[in-house]
C-alpha cells in the first residue's frame, strides 16, 4: 500500500465533523512553494471529499487546480489571498502573518451562509488558538504534529501538547506537520482534543 493510500485509510478512522457547509474533509492536501509548487496530479488523485491547502500556487496552476476541485468534488482553501478567494469562491486559511488586504467581504460572504466560504487557521501556539475562536474558523491546521521536511529543526508538538492546543480553539483540529502512516495513529481520535483531519504534503505527493 502507497503512502497517500495508507493515509487515507488512518483518515477515514476519524470521527466525521459535519456543520452547516456539511461535512468537513478528513485527508487535506497541502501544497508548499518548494515541495509541492503544482499539486494538481496529487489532487487529482484525492478521493470526493478531500481536501486541498493552496499556497504560494503560480496563478496558471492555481486555475487548473480549480479545474481539478470541481471535477473530484474536492473542498479547496486557498491561502492568505482573501480578495483571491472570494474571485475563486473558495474557502481561506490564514497563516500566521496578517494577510494582504481586508477580511471584511470574505467575512461577509460567510455570514449570508455562502457553501464555500470554509474558514481555517494555522495554528502553532495560544494566540492563534484566540485568533480561530474570534474569527469562528471552521478549522485549524494546528502544527507541526510531528518532525517535519518542510521546517527542518523545528521543535515538535507531539500528541500531548498537540491535543492541549486542539481542544483549546474549539473548532475541529487537523493535524499538519510531519503526518504520514508512521505518525497518524499517534494522534488522538476521541475527546476534546481529537484529531478531525490529516494533512500532509509529502505523504500524498506521490
Amino acid at each position: 500500500m502507497t503512502e497517500g493510500r495508507s493515509l487515507l485509510a488512518w483518515s477515514r478512522r476519524l470521527t466525521p465533523r459535519r456543520d452547516r457547509r456539511g461535512v468537513l474533509p478528513r485527508l487535506w492536501l497541502v501544497s508548499d512553494p518548494v515541495r509541492l509548487p503544482d499539486p494538481c496530479a496529487a489532487a487529482a488523485r484525492l478521493p470526493r471529499g478531500a481536501g486541498v491547502l493552496a499556497r504560494g500556487l503560480a496563478p496558471a496552476v492555481l486555475q487548473r487546480l480549480r479545474q481539478v476541485v470541481r471535477r473530484r468534488g474536492l473542498v479547496l482553501l486557498l491561502g492568505g489571498d482573501p480578495a483571491g478567494a472570494l474571485r475563486a469562491r473558495c474557502g481561506l486559511h490564514l497563516p500566521d502573518r496578517p494577510p494582504p488586504g481586508t477580511l471584511v467581504a470574505f467575512l461577509a460572504a460567510r455570514r449570508r451562509g455562502a457553501p464555500w466560504a470554509r474558514l481555517s487557521v494555522a495554528v502553532h501556539g495560544r494566540a492563534a488558538v484566540a485568533r480561530a475562536r474570534r474569527l469562528h474558523a471552521d478549522c485549524g491546521f494546528v502544527s507541526p504534529a510531528f518532525a517535519t521536511a518542510s521546517h527542518p529543526g523545528a521543535a515538535a508538538l507531539g500528541p500531548l501538547r498537540w491535543a492541549a492546543l486542539a481542544s483549546g480553539q474549539g473548532q475541529a483540529a487537523i493535524a499538519l506537520g510531519g503526518v504520514a502512516p508512521g505518525t497518524a495513529g499517534r494522534l488522538p481520535r476521541r475527546g476534546a482534543g481529537r484529531a478531525a483531519g490529516l494533512a500532509a504534503i509529502g505523504a500524498l505527493r506521490a
